[in-house]
């Protein structure tokens, strides 16, 4: 009976926490959206393209910092379902501890932003 119940609590938590456990890295969730720019030991650089109505698919990243090249707006859902919008001016920076999302562009334009993935020492 405990072994039975460990399991059911091992498959509860493994179903609830599944879009954190296989969210996989920007580059290879989103391959004709995101691009490579730099990667060595202190940060990886990637550029994002999302043209309205596009979405990233779930993927996660280390801490980062997001500048943004085009005005736009997107809708971001976390791992647990919780969604927000956000509204962004060119030249607006972010920074955005680890998180494992996607996004939408809700925009009607393209938009357009430099990823800056801090590595840890």
């Amino acid at each position: 009976m405990k072994t039975l119940a460990v399991f059911f609590i091992f498959v509860t938590l493994l179903l609830v926490c599944e879009k954190t456990i296989y969210a996989q890295d920007a580059e290879k969730v989103a391959p004709d959206k995101v691009k490579l720019l730099l990667e060595n030991d202190k940060v990886r650089v990637l550029e994002f393209k999302l043209k309205p109505g596009e979405t990233t698919g779930m993927h996660s990243h280390p801490d980062y910092v997001v500048y943004f090249l085009a005005d736009g707006s997107m809708e971001t859902t976390s791992s647990n379902g919780e969604s927000s919008e956000l509204v962004v001016k060119a030249g607006d920076v972010r920074w955005s501890e680890a998180v494992v999302h996607d996004n939408k562009n809700t925009g009607k334009t393209e938009s357009h932003a430099i990823v800056i993935e801090l590595k840890t020492p």
